[in-house]
């Protein structure tokens, strides 16, 4: 099949009959008979892409929406970004792969990274190069650990969501992804994280650090607890697919103070809440905390290309030469559209955007807070969560926030769904969207929950 460009369409939401159309549903089937049952996007959001640029994609069909997905998260300067684009057309013709080299193109991106973290922090911080992924990342920094403390134990949470690999699903609390896979990664135990809306241990929200981190507190502390000490604890400050929802302040600063007074390294798992989403740079920021251990990914190179770090503690660094490798951890292009992202959102002040258009969001989304059927609306800069619950038993509404997930796509606006049984409506713009824009996808979803439910 020979690739033809695709016009750019006008950029204004524009679906033209049902989805999806003749050309989507052609390559669709094309994905049905050729790729993995693994494949998922595809299965609720229906449409082959064609194109995109900033905050708009199309289809094949030339329908046009507003993306509140932007790659789940990757695309934190909008799809295509003329100067990221740029930059890294430019390296390719100086060097696309370096495996742990040292280059121009890392030099400047690991000089970028490490200029984005708190002072104090920088200045004690390594950096280590991974495998593509999140997942890649996740798994480089449990072996860190392990390795630094000579320990093998490690403490999660309920609703965490850490990858896909071994290792990593080990750690996510998730079980459905984890039943059928036999043999997992053992030495992982799960506490209760600070999800007020279904307070994990069934008390008041009021009490929640109490009640949370007082668990893990008595169990870490108790000779009798059944809890070797950890080689690590792994933490998001705002769970993802969990269904967005920021940890409790009091909880994080609680579970830091108790990780540093029995000396277990406190990692936080970064991947999706970095690089600016939550309106500073790293989401523990928001907490006044240093980790011993961040995890970045998705967001590094601003427009997609694939390219994951852990930062740590020089006290941890007790690797030997080859410890963690992974062939494609040197990706030159990513490094150089990663610099140029960091100059980008230093210039054009992206996270003041972010926490300008995160308060438009917040009073947008505050016209759900009379809606019975609408347990929660919460989030941090451009990561907010619609939880949908029936008001009389208190079940995830999964159902209900499936139809308008389809709505809102059939009047072109892209959202994801996370969180139990899929029940909570997330939007995860690119930093770069507009006042306009977001003023457009509020009105779409606003009209697709008024519209399409609630069940009865």
């Amino acid at each position: 099949m020979t690739r033809t460009p695709t016009a750019r369409p006008a950029l204004a939401p524009r679906v033209e009959g049902a989805l999806p159309g003749p050309r989507s549903a052609e390559f669709l089937e094309h994905q049905r008979q050729w790729e993995s049952s693994a494949r998922a996007y595809p299965r609720h959001l229906p449409i082959a892409i064609a194109g995109a640029e900033g905050s708009y994609l199309w289809d094949m069909d030339g329908n046009v929406f507003v993306d509140f997905l932007a790659g789940a998260g990757v695309l934190s300067l909008g799809h295509n970004h003329p100067e990221l684009v740029h930059a890294a057309t430019e390296q390719m013709h100086v060097l696309t792969h370096g495996l742990d080299f040292p280059t121009a193109a890392k030099r400047e991106f690991v000089d970028a990274q490490l200029s984005m973290l708190p002072p104090g922090l920088s200045s004690r911080m390594r950096m280590h190069f991974c495998g593509p992924g999140g997942a890649n990342a996740v798994d480089a920094a449990i072996k860190l650990c392990k390795t630094a403390t000579g320990r093998g134990d490690l403490v999660s949470f309920q609703g965490g969501f850490h990858g896909s690999s071994h290792a990593a699903m080990a750690l996510t609390g998730l079980v459905a992804q984890k039943r059928p896979i036999a043999n997992g990664v053992p030495g992982v135990h799960f506490f209760p994280y600070s999800y007020c809306a279904r307070c994990p241990v069934g008390l008041s929200p009021d009490t929640c650090a109490t009640n949370c981190v007082g668990l893990l507190e008595r169990s870490l502390r108790d000779p009798n607890g059944g809890i070797p000490l950890p080689a690590a604890l792994i933490l998001e400050l705002v769970q993802g697919e969990g269904g967005i929802i920021p940890a409790d302040r009091d909880f994080v600063r609680r579970v830091r103070a108790l990780t540093a007074e029995l000396d277990i390294p406190l990692v936080v798992d970064e991947v999706q809440t970095g690089c600016g989403r939550t309106g500073t740079w790293f989401a523990f920021e928001h907490y006044d905390i240093e980790p011993d251990v961040i995890i970045a990914s998705k967001a590094l190179s601003g427009m997609g290309l694939p390219v994951a770090v852990i930062f740590y503690d020089r006290r941890l660094d007790g690797w030997a030469p080859g410890a963690h490798t992974g062939t494609f951890r040197g990706n030159q292009a990513a490094f150089a559209a990663g610099a140029a992202a960091v100059r980008i959102i230093r210039r054009d002040d992206v996270l003041g955007n972010v926490r300008q258009r995160g308060r438009q969001l917040a009073q947008r989304l505050g016209a759900l807070h009379g809606d019975v059927w609408v347990r929660e609306v919460r989030g941090l800069g451009l990561m907010w969560g619609i939880e949908l619950a029936d008001p009389r038993d208190g079940r995830p509404a999964g159902g209900y926030a499936r139809a308008v997930q389809a709505y809102a796509l059939q009047h072109g606006l892209i959202v994801e769904l996370g969180g139990r049984d899929d029940s909570v409506i997330r939007l995860m713009p690119p930093l770069t969207v507009t006042a306009e824009e977001i003023d457009l996808a509020c009105a779409i979803l606003l009209d697709a929950i008024e519209r399409c439910g609630p069940p009865q």
